[in-house]
């Protein structure tokens, strides 16, 4: 094990996987189910949690709030579900600590913007991360691109193709800064085979691989930058919100 130094330090990389302070270090008495769903959907986790009577096990403390986490009977099997916070360093430090107590396959969904014409609420399937983010570097050494793992990805394609539900693969643009999305990178990550950009896909690809697990994610669509005169909010695929967490059930169910 060594620890690889830089002059720039985001490029530093250390390949010991104790840290100083360990997610499960707390020694909760809990035992988290196998299967997991991670997702970014605003209220729809916590209203389907009281909608399905699911059980609070624990909760994620966090210095701005407290992420309940659930365990979810769902065609008789359970699953646990965990709201995701968006940003990269967040979401990879909960989901760091959710594969502690016991996840090993978690699929993950949230929104993304689109960088070509791709209409509002369509889902699409990311096989590749661009990680223009910071936090995947403390996992995994430094390159350009993350690959999700494949055996998710079929897993997640498979459901789809079994629901009828038309999908897209793609590669993502992982990226910390929202408001720094400008032309000329745009312009850039689709000449690299970009088509959507969101926040935390290439840093949750690389907490599970270096942890062990397995990690696969469903995106839908959202805004655009499609359009080289402006931006356009369109409805942040709203109308997705519930269908995309049904569908991630469904997909860890058939894992």
């Amino acid at each position: 094990m060594a620890l690889i130094k830089n002059e720039i330090p985001i490029l530093e990389y250390d390949d010991n996987p104790v840290a100083v302070l360990m997610p499960g270090r707390s020694k909760k008495n809990i035992r988290l189910p196998k299967k997991a769903v991670f997702a970014f959907l605003r209220e729809s986790i916590d209203e389907y949690a009281k909608a399905n009577d699911a059980q609070v096990v624990t909760e994620f403390i966090s210095m701005t709030k407290l992420y309940p986490i659930y365990i979810v009977n769902y065609k008789g099997e359970e699953i646990c579900l965990c709201q995701a916070p968006v940003g990269a360093p967040a979401a990879a430090q909960i989901l760091d600590w959710l594969i502690a107590y016991g996840a090993e396959q978690i699929i993950s969904t949230g929104s993304c913007g689109t960088l070509i014409d791709l209409p509002e609420n369509a889902f699409l399937v990311p096989t590749r991360a661009l990680r223009d983010e910071g936090t995947s570097y403390h996992y995994l050494p430094p390159s350009r691109f993350v690959e999700l793992n494949p055996a998710m990805i079929r897993s997640i394609e498979s459901t789809l193709k079994r629901l009828n539900l038309p999908y897209t693969e793609c590669c993502t643009w992982s990226t910390d800064g929202f408001f720094r999305e400008t032309r000329d990178k745009v312009e850039y990550r689709k000449s690299e085979g970009c088509s959507v950009v969101e926040m935390e896909c290439s840093a949750l690809a690389a907490c599970a691989q270096m942890r062990g697990s397995q990690f696969g994610q469903l995106l839908f669509t959202a805004d655009t930058l499609a359009n080289v005169e402006a931006h356009d909010d369109r409805d942040w695929g709203y109308a997705s919100l519930d269908k995309a967490l049904l569908l991630c059930l469904e997909i860890a169910h058939d894992l």
